[in-house]
This record gives structure tokens, C-alpha cells and sequence, in this order.
């Protein structure tokens, strides 16, 4: 049995589930779906519709009923009540706010969209450690100028056209061969879409497999924008630990077992934003469990190039002989993140769907952006490039550890490549009053509470060592550790 795709609804995250479908009843109410004096779909009907238990929906129903929002007609059903527009702006429930819309304005579908990775990255700041971003000093920007040039000569008519959905035919091909070659294993172009970054391959996954109320499983602490993705696209989010030795499979296989995931995001080298890598046993033995359990593994690879010393075990990808694993191969972060190129690897069960997806989003990845990527890659001066990045990025990590060390009640471990540190603080130090102190101070970071699927980790923040220059790096580190709440 091949992975199953779906069509995705609306629906934020909640608590329990009957405040799921809670939600889910009160954002069609609220986006004019379900109108004044109209009759809800039975218990029945929601309960299938949802993939719910009947007393869950009932559950829902009844809540509804106690909070003045829909009425009961005897023998006929549950109907709308006519509440006024601005009740409907209240919480739905006591953890979740509605933003206030003006009655004039469009309400958007999502009204809880959020992304809040995003505006603590949007802060102007003079020491920016909450960027996972590559110091554009450290890209070979000149070089590139130059290429693009060449580009434009070899293909004039590069800027008049669209190209494949799936991404152009001559870099699918490349990267079909390159990947194959240093992966030793069998792939052909067409099981390669390329997509404008590994983010959108996240979020076109998403549209693609997940329905109101699925479940998935994702790791905990885990990248934040892919949790708030998920939880945009209505999944029931699932979490199970990652440390710096991989997972605990038994509690893999129980999570497997329990709920029955849709999909498993993972994020298994330089995890971001931990640092960790999954080793190469534990990765075998998940590719098993996910085949024996029916759950696609998506497999985030964004930083496996970034490493200091030794290349970090080879993907889930190579595993997979039945299409439970969809590999997502980034190039973006350290070539030029401005290209936004990411090729996604898969079987037909998977691809397919995807480009049905790919299409309706943005009818495929500019042309122009992949022609240059591809020549740029092809060329000796990008493997000249991506060595002498890996030794400014060690160096940017050995700088981080030196002025962290300063402070000695502050916690982390090494990670052998990537972008980040994943540092534990001290149980007396707050760290909404550090961030609010540092960002006072010209200073930010990300709160780990935002990468924790539970919410529930108040006492880690992610410190990115590579967007800053060096002696910025030092500075502001030894900023914050001198910070005082």
C-alpha cells in the first residue's frame, strides 16, 4: 500500500479534540459559511466528515450550545445561533485568540494564521542570531553576478517562457545524476520536482496529505515554520523526542502504532534547530517502522553539505525501496539563498499529487532562477566555495561556544555542522524577559517555546552563529550572557 493524498480543509490546531471540531464549526461560522438560523451537518455527518468519534462530535456540539453559539430545534438538529458579528470575534475557546477584523474588511480563511518564527526574524536588530541564514560576505556574489551574464548568452529567451511544473529538464537531469552518483543509488529525472525552497515543498506536502484532524508526527523541539504549516492545514500534531543521539525508536514505533500518522517530518542532519544528527542505524530501522506502519517520511535535508569535520550519515532515502520516504534536497541556504531551489525526491504515489499541487501554487519554480543555480553548481568554483564556507562556518560556531562559555550555568551541545546552537538556560532565567532585555539591547534570538510542537519549552533558545560577521558574533553573544532580567 502506497501513501494516500487528500484535501486539505481549515482548521488551527487546539488542546483536545472536541475543541477541534469546535474550532473547525466556529471558523465556518465566522467566515459566513454557516450562516444566521442555518442548520449545522448532523453529528453524524461531521463525525465522518472529520474522522471523529460520534461522542467527539457530540462533545463539540454541546459546547457549542453552552456558549450561545448555535440552538437546538427538537427531532430536527443544531442551528445558528443569530449571535452578533462581533461575539463571533470572542475566543473560541479560553487558548485561543481571534484577531479583530473590521466589518468592512475581507475575513481571511485562515483566522488563525501565524508564523511566529517570522516576526521574530522581522525585528531590525544589529545582532542578529535569530537569522539561519548563511552571511551573504561568505557567498560568492561577484562570481555569480558575473554567471548570470552568462546565462542570459546561453539562453536569450530564458526570461519569455515558463518551464516544466517539475522543474526544468536539463537541471532535473543534472541533479537526478548528481544525487545518484553520491548517494550510490537508482533514480531516474522524473521521481525529481523542484520547487522554490525546501518551505514550499513543506507546505505543498501538506496541502497534499493532510486532512481535517489528521494526525502526523513531527519531532520535538522541531523547525517551527513546518509545525505552524501543519497546523495551518489542520493536522493533529503528534511529537516524539529527538536528542543528540537520535531518537528513542520504541517510542517511535509506539507513536506509529497509537495514532497512525499520515506522515512523519523529520529533520534527521544538523537538525534545526538542535544540531543533532540521527545516526545511520536508527535512520534504517525508522525507514522499516514506516513501511511496516504505513506512514510516509518526509525527510528535510537542508544543511547536509554544512559540515566541519566528517560528512554526516547518508538520508532515510537510500533505505526505501517502496516509496515511504520523500527526500527534500535544499541547495538554497549556502549557494544563494535568493535562487530558492530545492529538488524533491520521491516515487510516482508521491510526485504525482505533488504536481497537481505545484501547479495550482505557482505552475513551477522561475526558469531563469534555475538556469543560473545549474550552471553555477556545475562549476568548479561552487565546490571551491563550499569548502572554504564549511571552515568560515566551524570557525563562526568555535566563537559562539568561546563567549557562551562565559557563562557557565548555560547548556548546549556541539553539533557537527549546520547553522545553530540549541542552548538550555538556567531554571532562574526567563526567557521572555531575555528576549525582551536582549531585543532592548539591539539583540534577538528564537524562544525555543516556538519550536516545541507542546509549547512547553520555556527554558532553550536557538542561537543562528552564521548571519553575522565574526566580530559582530562575539559581541553580541557576549551581549546576551551578560544580559540581566
Amino acid at each position: 500500500m502506497k501513501p494516500t493524498t487528500s484535501a486539505p480543509p481549515t482548521r488551527k490546531d487546539g488542546h483536545h479534540l472536541f475543541q477541534q471540531v469546535y474550532e473547525h464549526i466556529m471558523g465556518r461560522m465566522e467566515r459566513g459559511e454557516l450562516k444566521t438560523h442555518e442548520k449545522l451537518p448532523s453529528v453524524r455527518s461531521i463525525a465522518l466528515d472529520l474522522q471523529v468519534h460520534r461522542l467527539t462530535a457530540f462533545r463539540a456540539y454541546q459546547m457549542l450550545k453552552q456558549n450561545g453559539k448555535v440552538y437546538v430545534k427538537d427531532k430536527s438538529g443544531y442551528y445558528v445561533s443569530p449571535t452578533p458579528s462581533s461575539d463571533l470575534k470572542e475566543e473560541a475557546n479560553s487558548n485561543s485568540e481571534l484577531p479583530e477584523l473590521p466589518a468592512n474588511q475581507p475575513i481571511p480563511a485562515y483566522a488563525h494564521l501565524r508564523n511566529e518564527l517570522f516576526h521574530v526574524q522581522q525585528i531590525p536588530v544589529t545582532y542578529q542570531l535569530a537569522q539561519a541564514l548563511i552571511d551573504p560576505n561568505l557567498l560568492p556574489n561577484l562570481f555569480l553576478s558575473e554567471h548570470v551574464k552568462q546565462v542570459f548568452d546561453k539562453y536569450p529567451k530564458v526570461m519569455g517562457t515558463y518551464g516544466p511544473v517539475s522543474g526544468d529538464e536539463e537541471l532535473r537531469e543534472f541533479l537526478c545524476g548528481y544525487i545518484a552518483k553520491s548517494l550510490n543509488i537508482p533514480l531516474a529525472a522524473n521521481e525529481v520536482v523542484i520547487t522554490s525552497g525546501s518551505q514550499q515543498a513543506i507546505d505543498l506536502l501538506a496541502r497534499v496529505f493532510i486532512r481535517a484532524m489528521d494526525p502526523i508526527l513531527v519531532e520535538r523541539p522541531t523547525y517551527s515554520a513546518a509545525l505552524e504549516i501543519f497546523r495551518n492545514q489542520g493536522a493533529r500534531i503528534f511529537a516524539v523526542d529527538i536528542g543528540p543521539n537520535g531518537y528513542d525508536l520504541d517510542q517511535v514505533e509506539m507513536m506509529l502504532k497509537q495514532h497512525k500518522p499520515r506522515f512523519f517530518y523529520t529533520n534527521p542532519t544538523f537538525h534545526n534547530p538542535t544540531g543533532y544528527t540521527v545516526p545511520a542505524s536508527q535512520r534504517k530501522r525508522l525507514v522499516e517502522l514506516a513501511a511496516q506502519y504505513r506512514c510516509l517520511i518526509i525527510e528535510d535535508d537542508a544543511f547536509r553539505d554544512m559540515y566541519f569535520e566528517e560528512p554526516p550519515p547518508r538520508p532515510m532515502f537510500v533505505y526505501d525501496t517502496d516509496g515511504w520516504v520523500v527526500y527534500l534536497r535544499s541547495f538554497s541556504k549556502y549557494i544563494a539563498p535568493g535562487l530558492r531551489i530545492c529538488a524533491v525526491i520521491g516515487r510516482k504515489s508521491v510526485i504525482e499529487p505533488l504536481l497537481i499541487a505545484k501547479s495550482l501554487a505557482d505552475n513551477g519554480t522561475p526558469l531563469l532562477n534555475q538556469k543560473i543555480f545549474l550552471h553555477y553548481f556545475q562549476s568548479e568554483r561552487m565546490q571551491q566555495h563550499v569548502a572554504k564556507l564549511r571552515t568560515a562556518l566551524q570557525l563562526r560556531r568555535d566563537i559562539a561556544e568561546q563567549e557562551l562559555a562565559a557563562a557557565s550555568d548555560w547548556k548546549w551541545v556541539q553539533p557537527a555542522g549546520g547553522l545553530n546552537l540549541w542552548v538550555k538556560l538556567p531554571p532562574a532565567l526567563s526567557v521572555q524577559g531575555l528576549l525582551a532585555e536582549s531585543l532592548r539591547q539591539s539583540i534577538s534570538f528564537v524562544p525555543g517555546v516556538i519550536c516545541d510542537p507542546l509549547s512547553e519549552r520555556n527554558d532553550f533558545i536557538r542561537i543562528s552563529y552564521c548571519f553575522i560577521n565574526e566580530s559582530q558574533l562575539r559581541e553580541g553573544i557576549k551581549r546576551l550572557v551578560r544580559t540581566r532580567v
